[in-house]
């Protein structure tokens, strides 16, 4: 008599569930050891006075509440109103901040991914022009963003171009990279049998690509969503701060930056919102490869 297999199915319900609920378990507990940390290191810069135990030696990074407020205030802080006279709490104020944030990095991602996959595809249909892409490709990665972010800002208000729409293109810039190197790559995946046999069947170029190409660069081109995802959002914060748009993570994080002395509980609040904002963006991305790639085989689903 066969076992049954709880890898599909475990009490009657679908194996990702469990997963998925592991990996938030996971993110619960790595939250939970990182506060023990912080607090940890608060309650033992208070215990030796700042310094190294025996030595006059300061630690790295003062523990006083200035510089390192409790978990828990600034946990507090997010329920506090925004402003004396408002009645909206910090947290809701950054909630909308990050869903401002999260349309400009969406549409940054979705220009990148666009411009990455296209020049994924012009270069796998001719090597010449891969040969010449990839360096430059991998050199525009090399400039520093804080650098670039201020001159598409400038060279958008001179244009047609609005400070939001610069701000994406941006975001794009960071996203493009991945998704073209993992998409050529795994555009060049199917085997050589594969291809032959889409040859024989006098199958056009164009047919080959989304038919074969495409379903098999899957598992190349999600690690690369997750990463361009990620980037869209450092790029969306970063454009924010150089073109000065108000209503996003961004500003925020630069205005209490500045307020510093009387509410580091709010820059802290507002950095964790980014964090956050980060984080979903990749949970999203994981969820819809978990989706489309659950019938594949060697899937994670």
């Amino acid at each position: 008599m066969t076992s049954p297999s709880l890898d599909p199915i475990r009490f009657g319900k679908p194996a990702y569930i469990y997963r998925g609920l592991q990996q938030v378990g996971m993110i619960l507990l790595g939250i939970a050891l990182l506060v023990a940390m912080w607090e940890g290191y608060k309650a033992f810069g208070a215990w030796t006075d700042g310094t190294w135990p025996g030595t006059e030696r300061e630690l790295p990074v003062p523990s006083d509440n200035l510089n390192m407020p409790h978990s828990y205030d600034i946990v507090k802080q997010l329920f506090e109103p925004v402003t004396r006279r408002a009645d909206e709490t910090l947290f809701s104020f950054l909630f909308k901040s990050a869903w401002f944030t999260f349309k400009m990095a969406f549409l940054g991602f979705v220009i990148g991914t666009i411009v990455g996959l296209a020049l994924a595809v012009v270069m796998l249909r001719s090597s010449w022009l891969e040969r010449g892409l990839v360096p430059w490709i991998n050199v525009s990665q090399t400039i520093p963003l804080i650098a670039l972010a201020p001159l598409v800002v400038t060279w958008g208000r001179g244009s047609f171009l609005s400070d939001t729409q610069s701000v994406a293109v941006i975001a794009a810039y960071l996203t493009f990279f991945p998704v073209a190197v993992n998409g050529l790559a795994g555009l060049k995946s199917p085997d050589a049998q594969a291809l032959e046999l889409m040859r024989s069947f006098a199958a056009p170029w164009s047919k080959t690509l989304f038919k074969l190409r495409f379903p098999a660069a899957r598992p190349y081109l999600f690690p690369a969503f997750r990463l361009a995802a990620a980037l869209s959002v450092v790029g969306t914060i970063v454009g924010e701060i150089s073109a000065g748009v108000k209503g996003g993570v961004g500003r925020v994080v630069l205005d209490y930056a500045g307020k510093y002395s009387t509410g580091p509980e709010r820059l802290y609040g507002s950095i964790l919102a980014a964090a956050a904002l980060g984080l979903f963006v990749f949970g999203i991305i994981t969820l819809a490869e978990k989706i489309l790639m659950r019938g594949q085989v060697g899937g994670n689903a």
